[in-house]
């Protein structure tokens, strides 16, 4: 995976996608509903280029899991990916980072509902818009009442070229004290000066458009 995908691994019981179905051969889990707890995270990888209506349904029931959930994928065609996280386990959290090409229409949803106290859903989306396309990004923040202390957080950061159009729409809802509960979404762009550094250097035009491109999507620190 982190070859081909560019997705760390590491020790974990395993939940693999690709292209949005489930791979049972690549996986040591069979389903997305987490009610035990193990000795080992789990991680969620979800690659590949995907089109239409796509659903990740993650269920977390078991206490003092930590779950991981590793998004790499691309669209060329009109694709619209659903995440609904619900998370019922006391002191279990799932941290999420998910990267998205967009060449064509886009809509990514991701919904966190904490249903029990003590609970963690993190999930951070950096989105590079193509020419022309059009993208949607929502989050919604769901804590329920009596489920204080939870810590909740979606963010959304993009990088768009010329033509593109992004759309961000947070909500939250939210009816109990929590730890913290954030929602962030941010657009970044080139400065001059990094541009004129990398065409003193020898690039291209369309070579310093592919470095910028692939110095976003890997840039860890904006998470």
């Amino acid at each position: 995976m982190w070859t081909e995908f560019n997705i760390k691994t590491f020790p974990a019981e395993t939940l693999v996608f690709r292209d949005g179905v489930f791979c049972p051969d690549l996986s040591t889990l069979e389903s997305t509903k987490i009610d035990k707890k193990y000795n080992l995270p789990v991680h969620i990888i979800y690659v590949g280029e995907i089109a239409g209506e796509n659903e990740l349904n993650i269920e977390i029931s078991a206490a003092n899991q930590p779950v991981f959930l590793s998004a790499r994928i691309k669209n060329k065609k009109p694709a619209f990916l659903k995440i609904f996280i619900k998370n019922t386990g006391k002191n279990s959290e799932l941290r999420g980072h998910v990267m998205a090409q967009n060449y064509d229409n886009l809509h990514i949803n991701c919904r966190a509902h904490h249903a029990e106290k003590d609970t963690g859903i993190l999930v951070r989306t950096k989105l590079l818009a193509h020419r022309n396309s059009i993208s949607k990004l929502s989050g919604d923040a769901v804590i329920d009442k009596d489920c204080n202390g939870a810590t909740s957080d979606i963010g959304f950061s993009a990088m768009a070229a010329t033509g593109a159009r992004i759309e961000f729409r947070p909500m939250q809802h939210i009816s109990a004290i929590p730890q913290s509960a954030e929602h962030s979404a941010a657009i970044y762009s080139a400065t001059a000066p990094v541009i004129q550094y990398l065409r003193e250097s020898g690039l291209s035009g369309a070579e310093v458009k592919d470095a910028l491109e692939e110095a976003f999507l890997n840039d860890f620190s904006l998470f």
